[in-house]
């Protein structure tokens, strides 16, 4: 009986070790499961992070480009209203350091530079003006008209 009483509890002291052994097997699969969920969920933080920074510096680069094309078109503003047309060829050129993405600058340039007899630099401004609007049918005319001299 004694034998009998200790391979049951031998018995049921290796159950509670194989059972101890699968708990901690399973506890052990979840958390391995669980660290690699957090570290997902960490690189899609850090990635959305970034991007909110991109975003943030696309935003600031996008409100600096505004504020310099608003300097630019006073410049531009100063230009048609000059009755020098040496001052006015360097005030287009003052606004477009600042915003040379403007194509109606680029052609009331070219349209001053051709009227002084620059024809070459008048071209330059309309193939400007087309490369930023190709759409641009005046400056494609006046840039054909130049080009038939």
């Amino acid at each position: 009986m004694r034998n009998s009483k200790l391979r049951i509890n031998n018995f049921e002291f290796l159950i509670s070790l194989a059972l101890s052994v699968l708990v901690w097997s399973c506890a052990s699969e979840q958390i391995r499961k669980q660290e690699e969920e957090i570290q997902r969920q960490q690189e899609e933080i850090a990635r959305q992070r970034q991007e909110i920074e991109q975003l943030k510096l696309a935003q600031r680069t996008a409100e600096q480009k505004r504020e310099n094309c608003n300097r630019a078109f006073r410049e531009f503003e100063k230009a048609q209203a000059a009755q020098d047309r040496g001052q006015a060829v360097e005030l287009y050129r003052q606004g477009l350091k600042l915003c040379p993405d403007d194509d109606v600058a680029h052609y009331e340039l070219g349209q001053i530079l051709s009227a002084t007899g620059r024809a070459e630099e008048a071209a330059e401004e309309f193939e400007a003006a087309l490369r930023i609007n190709p759409g641009f049918q005046d400056a494609k005319r006046r840039l054909e008209e130049i080009k038939k001299k």
